[in-house]
Parts: structure tokens; C-alpha cells; sequence
């Protein structure tokens, strides 16, 4: 590379840092410039997972820092390990004709000129190249797929085992994923894998599928969410194209549903999805699922569903402690080649408890102060990015808060309110209570179950669901809830 074109690259991460704080990984660095040739810059990354991950998140903003780092109109091409550089000169083949394409212009992954990004698409699949043998299957039976693309899996390099943070609350989780990855098929299966939602059950399927991918390269996999597996099956059937649809879920080692709770009253979807499920399971084909609930409180789903997601093993994913929120947004700060100083991930950590998506969100509303202020990350900047008084410093309601604010509101009586009755009179402010201890107490699910007649944690959770459900449609719940909420906070705080 030449002197002006590394000139250009180092402007090129300057850019990134200053400009795209929140898309740069500490892996940046890793990545190697080739040249500067033809109109674009040619990066290359360390492994076909981060260059597709390039391609897929990254394209624009890399463009963005090429033209103003070499003021003109350059575009990014992003390599793998085994790619052509422009430096490769083939012998020249006739372009073979893509309908929809100028047959003069031979596409380019991940290219962008003039701001447009090439033709690499968002897909929510992910797919590894497929045995020739599966391929050729395919190919005689006229197959609409590209099977000669490239087919690597669209996955975050950041989402490996080493990077997920284990606590109390994950770990069974992430025992059976790693069991899983290290022996598809044969550990667990299938694995079923619930939790609210950014508590990391995604982190762990795409940790199974990198590990997979690494150890066997050769290995078919295909991750896609409930819903488009239901948008596939609808197209497929209107279409008459269900022979490619089941070619397409069956013909793997691996098969990965995400949010499987889509699957409620889709009678059509689930009767084909317990077919692609018995067809896999018997050719001992993994098959990992995740859902924001347990099997059985997915309402109107199927009992021979059921029954198949309980045959493997089901594991919960709960919230974090304070001491894996503290490593949690460590770890998320190396990851973004951030340094935080003393003190700061534990006032952090203090103020978000729900998700780990709240604390990613933290790390990012940190780097966007740091950028502006042109400061290090520490104390003084959190306290002015969230406040100065953590919320963990203010006192916490109790249960029995809850109660005395629930029970006159909805008229109920509080032995009724702890009892087993389950009218709807008695079950709403029940659920609304766990829903309250969920959201502003520390407390597990079991903790709360057992103050509430000793219910189990599954009553809770789907008491957690049903309230927030009911929150998102109706306006007037919301606004009763809105305001139970903050008469509540006021009696903890003694205002």
C-alpha cells in the first residue's frame, strides 16, 4: 500500500471514531488495507464472519469516512481472507447475464459508489455453503436458490462465547449452548432457550452458530426468525414453490428459530413447522429455538408443539445482577476499544437493571458525550450524561408499597390480592402488582411468586407479559399504570 493511500485509511478510522463512535469495534484495527484502486478502497478483514458483518452494517459510514478522509467520491470494498485484491488479475471470463442488472457491470459484494450500497441484502438467514452433494440435490430439482453465492452467515463477530457474561442468571443457558455448539444434535434437542427480551438469547444463538461454523466448516445452518419463516411458508404457498421451502428448513444440520412465540393461532405454520420439526429431530439435525416465554404460556400453540419443545431441555435467561452489569458494560467498552474509568460501569450498572440492551445503549450515550466534551470517560461524565444521583441510591418500593398503592386503586382487598382466587376483578391487580415488583424491585421471580401466595416464576412472567401486553393496546390501562407507577415512586421516596 502506498504512502498516500495509508494516508487515506488512517484518515478513513480518525473519521470513524469521531463521526460513527457507536459502529466502531476494537477489531477495526485488526482490519488490513489493501489499496486504493479503481474508484475504492479495498479493506480486508480477518475472517469472512467480520467481512460480511462489514457488508452488512458498516458499508455506508466506512464510504462516508473514505470520501471526506480523501475528499473525493470513493466507494469501500470489503474482502475475506481468501478474497481477490485488486492486485488478482484472472483471465478475463464473458459476465453472465442477472436479470435486473446492467450485464455490462459485473456485481461486487459489498460495494458502494456514489453512496449506494452494493448488493449484499440485510437477510435475517443466515446460511453456510452447502455439501456438494446438497447442492447438486438442489440444482436437479430446480431449485430457484443462488447456490453458487457465497451463502456465509450473517452473524455479529462480537457474539462469541468468550464475549457473554456469565451470572446467576444465564448460566444454565449458557451451559447447554456451549454443549449444544460443541455436539449438534446429540447434547440437547432441542434447545429451547426464554427470557424477557435483551437479556441475551440472542447473543447465545449466534454464539452457537460462530462455534459451529468454526469447527465445522461444513456444516449447514439456517437461522431465520418466526416470522419469516411464516412470511417464507405464506410466499411458498401461494407461490407453489413448497418443495424449495422444505428443501430449504430440512436440508440442514442446524436449523435456528428465533421468537418461536410468533408461531400463536398460525394453525397452517405450525402444523408445517411440526413437520420440519419431526423430519430434523429424527436425522438428529439440531434445532435451537428462543422465545419470550415457556412453551406452555405460548397462548394457542399447538399440544403436540408443546410437547416436542419440552422433549429437549429448556433454559432461562433472567435479569443480570449488579456484579454482571459490571462486566457486562466492561466488556461492552473493550469491545469498542473504549476505556471507562474507575467507578463509572458501577454507577452505571446501578442505573439500568432491566436489559443489557439499556446498558449497550449507556456505553453508546458515553461515547457520544465523550466525543462532544473531547474527555475521557469517567465519573464526572456519567453523572452529566444520566444524573448525579444513581437510581439504586434512591430508596426501593417493597411489596407491601405495591399493595397499599394497588389495592385501593382497583378496590380490591389484600387478602383476596395474595389469595387464589382468580377472577378477573382479583387477577388484573395481581398481575399488576408482580408487573410493579418486577419493574422497581430487586427481586427475582421466585421472590415475587412466593410473596404472592407462592406462586412460581412462571406465573409471574406470564403476569409480566399480560401487562405489558395489555400496556401496548389500551390507552386508558396504560395511563392507570403510568400513574400507579409514579404514585408509587413517590411513596418509596417519602414525597
Amino acid at each position: 500500500m502506498t504512502d498516500p493511500d495509508r494516508e487515506i485509511w488512517g484518515g478513513m478510522l480518525v473519521h470513524l471514531r469521531e463521526h460513527h463512535p457507536a459502529l466502531c469495534r476494537h477489531w477495526f484495527e485488526d482490519l488490513q488495507p489493501v489499496r486504493v484502486a479503481d474508484g475504492s478502497v479495498f479493506v480486508r478483514a480477518v475472517s469472512e464472519v467480520h467481512r460480511d458483518y462489514l457488508r452488512r452494517e458498516c458499508v455506508n459510514a466506512f464510504v462516508d469516512a473514505a470520501q471526506s478522509a480523501s475528499n473525493s467520491l470513493l466507494g469501500v470494498r470489503f474482502l475475506g481472507p481468501g478474497d481477490q485484491s485488486p492486485d488478482h488479475k484472472p483471465e478475463p471470463t464473458p459476465p453472465k447475464h442477472v436479470p435486473g442488472r446492467d450485464a455490462d457491470r459485473p456485481a461486487s459484494h459489498g460495494e458502494v459508489i456514489n453512496n449506494h450500497p452494493g448488493e449484499q441484502a440485510a437477510d435475517t438467514q443466515i446460511k453456510v455453503p452447502l455439501p456438494n452433494s446438497l447442492r447438486k440435490r438442489r440444482v436437479d430439482q430446480g431449485s430457484s436458490e443462488q447456490l453458487n453465492a457465497n451463502g456465509s452467515v450473517f452473524l455479529n463477530p462480537d457474539f462469541v462465547f468468550e464475549n457473554f457474561i456469565v451470572g446467576e442468571g444465564n448460566r444454565w443457558a449458557y451451559a447447554a449452548a456451549v454443549a449444544v455448539a460443541e455436539n449438534p444434535g446429540q447434547a440437547y434437542n432441542p434447545l429451547f432457550i426464554h427470557g424477557d427480551v435483551g437479556l441475551g438469547k440472542t447473543h447465545l444463538l449466534q454464539a452457537i452458530c460462530l462455534r459451529i461454523k468454526q469447527d465445522r466448516p461444513e456444516a449447514v445452518l439456517h437461522y431465520v426468525s418466526c416470522d419469516e419463516f411464516i412470511n417464507e411458508f405464506i410466499q411458498s404457498v401461494q407461490n407453489n414453490q413448497m418443495d424449495e421451502f422444505r428443501h430449504r428448513f430440512r436440508d440442514v444440520d442446524v436449523l435456528v428459530i428465533d421468537d418461536i412465540h410468533f408461531l400463536t393461532s398460525r394453525e397452517r405454520s405450525q402444523e408445517e413447522f411440526f413437520h420440519t420439526f419431526n423430519c430434523l429431530h429424527q436425522m438428529q439435525k439440531q434445532i435451537i429455538i428462543s422465545s419470550d416465554a415457556t412453551p406452555q404460556q405460548i397462548p394457542n400453540l399447538e399440544r403436540r408443539l408443546t410437547s416436542r419443545f419440552q422433549s429437549g431441555l429448556i433454559a432461562e435467561v433472567d435479569k443480570p445482577t449488579f456484579e454482571t452489569r459490571v462486566a457486562i458494560l466492561l466488556t461492552k467498552a473493550r469491545l469498542r476499544g473504549i476505556t471507562l474509568a474507575g467507578g463509572v460501569a458501577e454507577f452505571v450498572a446501578m442505573r439500568f437493571e432491566t436489559n443489557i440492551r439499556q446498558l449497550e445503549g449507556a456505553i453508546t450515550q458515553l461515547q457520544v458525550y465523550a466525543s462532544v466534551e473531547g474527555g475521557d470517560i469517567d465519573l464526572a461524565l456519567a453523572k452529566k450524561a444520566f444524573g448525579a444521583e444513581p437510581a439504586a441510591a434512591r430508596p426501593l418500593p417493597t411489596i407491601d408499597e405495591i399493595i397499599q398503592i394497588v389495592c385501593p386503586f382497583y378496590d380490591v382487598k389484600r387478602i383476596d390480592l395474595l389469595g387464589k382466587r382468580r377472577h378477573q376483578s382479583i387477577s388484573l391487580p395481581r398481575q399488576v402488582c408482580m408487573f410493579l415488583a418486577r419493574a422497581h424491585t430487586r427481586l427475582s421471580l421466585e421472590e415475587i411468586g412466593a410473596q404472592f401466595g407462592g406462586r412460581d416464576h412462571t406465573t409471574v412472567m406470564h403476569a409480566v407479559k399480560t401487562v405489558k401486553a395489555k400496556q401496548s393496546t389500551d390507552t386508558a390501562f396504560a395511563s392507570s399504570l403510568t400513574s400507579l407507577e409514579s404514585d408509587l415512586l413517590k411513596a418509596a421516596s417519602g414525597n
